[in-house]
């Protein structure tokens, strides 16, 4: 209750040790729904009895559909346990339960639906409840919610491929036509009862599919009553599950996954799809995206597609990016600054100053031969030109996604979906305590909330995110603090540790070991704090309570990805844009928390480093949801069928097998799609570093459409269709990642790999005046790039305390740096040649990001997002539905008029009779 003494609806979590905290709603108060037609669900009194579902023995039909008399179809199943066959110490709760469970069936029942029940074959405590809707039910809730079903055929020309005379060779590339038939196209509108006659009904038992019964039934679930309390009503099947009143609520299969049913009527499309889109056999064939949209519903569909569509343009990507690859690894030999530092004639006289204090000693240039060579596989001229390819790729992926998407919105009846058609969540209604005036219909109307009371949920859920974004930050200073720990353990002991294993000597350095170690370690940290965070996410979206499931989801992915961009990118963007910028020089480095001497990077830079670690979370994240989306699931089913095993010669129904498999989670694809997005952000966020990413991608995504498929075909109970119009939040997300993306590449080849200082000499300080050389060339370029500071001025804090046996009497050594040296006027500032390369690099952002951007917003304007044969078939269509419109009015007009006129011609009749009497 709240102050006023007005009743609050409720929704509450319910447990097993408190069952009154459930989903409520006022008696007497009406809740506003979308639509005014919604049909008033029938309440039994309180205190009345209730009719008991009838209950049927197993026909022995394994793959039936249908109830016991064979024509009545399943379109919903509810699994419980018996309560009179628990224990008596616990008897008072399963007897609440009970009366609950029996409410809720009666109140279906008083609805309108028809149920029974059948006893389980494997475990006698296990009660199903089918629930099947009949055709008049059907007809009402396919209005309420906007269903489109078709009025007439297409009769628009579809205008062929030029690419028709390769169909011998593509077709084998599509699923078998034989099998999987390509289904009639209809012109549809929203269903309405009372124009039935206008839609194309040829069979009523195949009028409405499968997924929309379901998804019907499922509406009517989430929102029948199931105990009554006074004036209050608790509705929703979902509080009864999270209850205990019912084990499990789930469409079902058709049929198996892997044996075609023996009944009749049964389309047998589960084991289509396996066939067709999910077994191995069939990894190179295209997706059947109408088939996978009819079973699963629209949700389902757009993801799939959206998945296949984005492998396919991966495919032009790893492409290109394996081109690059390969030209970088043949090229490795021949780079002149590799050469130099390999030399040992070169850099093997070049003795390079420690990389911390005291315990670090003076080594030579040449140790970091090898890493020098892999460096040049990834930094060299054709990973810029990759750079600004993949800029452009992603923009054209996106517009060409866009039109794609606007095709499917049209063939799958979403074009029109909009969000006042859809219908908000049961949570959402059981709160609607607050009136307000609708800023469109002007009229009363209920919400949960007061502006004031929606300003603080949505500053607590804002508030939430951002200390959790602060929470990730300090776990990523706690690793750079690790690494520059570590560093100076592994300096000081790796290379006696590995005396005995000469092989590996010169490949494991110490700023290897602390990167892998450190790569590792973040996978990790960010791992833990995924599962963490998940939790709190939920629970701050389900208080700020949105109206819709879209609204729902939205706001969702938008705290779990901004969450796991700081997650998982935020060590890309230490190494990439951090590591090595801020460390002084030998004389003077600069210190984190005043203790920590800060990395620096390989003379060749910290491109590589930041290779290796996209490399460990690409690969680690890949492994880990395999294990959890494939692994798991299976473990799970393989040990319950294990437990329920029954002899061979018992037949278990259709209900039961599905029983049996998982059940899908409550934020359904979610996840799918943010590991999709987070590798999307690998992609195109690094991609200048790591060119072999979308090849990677690539080859993951390859796999994933058909384990995915495999998962929820045989793995999973069937989901309960949805409806969706494109992917929602994740759109814009892309969009802008793409933007970032543009940024992000052009500020790591201008300042994490040496592309632009390699350039600066080769083009100005090769040749005079400052350089020695007649041609522009790449040689002295090693010599030139790494400043020398004299011995002599090491602080005591800094200074190495031993000397290898080579050291001789030299009184200078060399670093990373752009600086004059000792005995210069200006010693140890930055030379003319750091101002150089500060500007070129300067240049090289605003010039590509400029030119890119410009490209981009061509590209975008250019490809129109609605492709022109689609925008002629919406047209026709809804000239259609305004021409039956039309006629059904004019027909409603004149049946009503009618009477009316009648009676005025007969009365204008008698009228004349009259007078004709009269004159004669």
């Amino acid at each position: 209750m709240n102050e006023s003494g007005d009743n609050i609806l409720e929704m509450d979590s319910l447990s097993e040790t408190n069952l009154e905290g459930d989903t409520e709603i006022e008696m007497g108060m009406e809740v506003v729904y979308s639509q005014e037609f919604l049909p008033t669900y029938e309440t039994i009194p309180e205190g009345a009895s209730v009719p008991i579902v009838e209950k049927a023995e197993f026909n022995g039909k394994s793959d039936s559909l249908f109830f016991n008399d064979g024509v009545r179809r399943i379109d919903f199943v509810l699994v419980y346990e018996d309560e009179d066959m628990k224990e008596i110490d616990k008897n008072r709760m399963f007897q609440k339960r009970k009366q609950r469970r029996e409410y809720f069936e009666a109140s279906l029942m008083k609805m309108g639906m028809e149920l029974e029940a059948a006893r389980s074959v494997v475990d006698e405590k296990l009660l199903f409840v089918k629930v099947h809707m009949p055709w008049d039910m059907l007809c009402t809730y396919a209005e309420v919610l906007h269903i489109k079903l078709p009025i007439q055929p297409n009769d628009l020309s579809t205008t062929s491929s030029p690419f028709n005379f390769l169909s011998c060779i593509t077709k084998h590339f599509y699923p078998s036509e034989d099998l999987i038939a390509k289904e009639t196209e209809y012109f549809t509108a929203p269903f309405e009862k009372d124009r039935l006659e206008y839609f194309y009904v040829k069979d009523r038992d195949l009028f409405f599919t499968p997924s929309m019964r379901s998804r019907m039934a499922y509406y009517i679930l989430s929102r029948a009553p199931y105990e009554v309390r006074g004036n209050i009503k608790k509705f929703g099947v979902t509080k009864l599950l999270d209850g205990g009143v019912y084990k499990a609520a789930y469409p079902l299969h058709d049929c198996r996954f892997n044996v075609r049913s023996k009944e009749d009527e049964c389309p047998n499309e589960r084991y289509l799809l396996y066939n067709e889109w999910a077994h191995p056999k069939s990894f190179y064939k295209m997706q059947p995206l109408d088939l996978i949209r009819k079973y699963y519903g629209e949700k389902i569909g757009i993801y799939f597609a959206w998945l296949g569509f984005y492998t396919a343009m991966l495919a032009l990507a790893a492409i290109v990016g394996l081109g690059c690859f390969i030209y970088g690894y043949t090229t490795q030999e021949t780079s002149t600054w590799s050469k130099e530092v390999c030399d040992p004639l070169i850099g093997g006289n070049i003795v390079m100053c420690p990389q911390c204090d005291k315990e670090c000693t003076y080594w030579r240039l040449n140790s970091t031969c090898e890493s020098s060579k892999k460096l040049c596989i990834f930094d060299n001229y054709g990973t810029l030109v990759f750079a600004v390819f993949m800029a452009i790729w992603v923009t054209v992926f996106l517009e060409f996604w866009k039109r794609y998407q606007a095709e499917l919105e049209y063939e799958w009846d979403t074009v029109e979906f909009l969000e006042q058609e859809e219908q908000p969540r049961p949570e959402y209604e059981a709160k609607c305590n607050h009136e307000r005036i609708n800023p469109v219909t002007r009229v009363k109307e209920k919400v949960p909330y007061t502006a004031c009371g929606r300003c603080i949920r949505v500053s607590l859920g804002i508030g939430t995110v951002l200390f959790w974004i602060v929470l990730i930050l300090a776990s990523v200073v706690a690793i750079i603090v690790y690494r520059l720990a570590v560093f100076f353990s592994f300096s000081t002991r790796l290379q006696s540790d590995l005396k005995e294993l000469e092989p590996f000597k010169e490949y494991v350095t110490a700023q290897m070991a602390t990167s892998v170690t450190a790569s590792i370690i973040s996978f990790v940290v960010i791992m833990v704090l995924n599962i963490l965070y998940e939790r709190v996410a939920i629970w701050i979206t389900d208080f700020e309570l949105p109206r819709t499931k879209t609204d729902y989801e939205n706001s969702l992915t938008l705290k779990m990805f901004l969450f796991q961009f700081v997650n998982y990118y935020s060590s890309c963007f230490y190494i990439a844009f951090v590591k090595g910028k801020v460390v002084g020089y030998p004389g003077q480095p600069v210190y984190l928390l005043g203790k920590y001497r800060n990395e620096e990077c390989d003379p060749g830079g910290c491109l590589i480093e930041l290779t290796t670690q996209l490399t460990v979370i690409m690969g680690g994240k890949a492994i880990w949801n395999n294990i959890q989306e494939v692994l798991l699931p299976w473990m799970k089913n393989l040990i319950f069928r294990y437990c329920t095993r029954v002899g061979s010669e018992k037949v278990i129904p259709r209900w039961e097998q599905d029983y049996q498999l998982q059940p899908i989670g409550k934020l359904g694809l979610f996840y799918e799609y943010l590991e999709m997005v987070i590798q999307f952000g690998f992609v195109t966020l690094f991609v200048a570093s790591f060119p072999l990413a979308p090849v990677l991608a690539l080859v993951n995504n390859l796999f994933e459409i058909r384990v995915d498929a495999w998962k929820i075909i045989t793995q999973f109970r069937r989901m309960v269709p949805e409806k969706a119009q494109d992917i929602g939040a994740w759109q814009p997300i892309l969009q802008g990642v793409a933007i970032l993306a543009v940024a992000s590449n052009a500020m790591i080849i201008a300042f994490t790999s040496d592309m632009i200082p390699r350039l600066v000499y080769y083009w100005s300080f090769s040749v005079y005046p400052y350089g020695d050389h007649s041609s522009h060339t790449m040689q002295g370029y090693i010599n030139n790039t790494l400043s020398v500071f004299d011995i002599q001025d090491f602080s005591n804090k800094s200074r190495p305390m031993q000397t290898p046996y080579w050291f001789n009497n030299s009184t200078t050594c060399r670093y990373r740096d752009f600086r004059y040296p000792p005995g210069h006027h200006r010693q140890y500032e930055y030379s003319i040649y750091y101002w150089h390369v500060i500007a070129a690099k300067m240049a090289f952002i605003i010039v590509v990001e400029h030119i890119v951007y410009l490209t981009k917003f061509i590209l975008s304007y250019v490809i129109p997002d609605v492709p022109y044969t689609v925008r002629e078939q919406i047209k026709r269509e809804k000239y259609l539905s305004q021409v039956i419109l039309h006629e059904t009015n004019l027909k409603l007009v004149t049946k009503r008029l009618k009477p009316v006129a009648d009676k005025i011609l007969k009365h204008n009749e008698d009228k004349e009779e009259e007078i004709m009497d009269l004159y004669f």
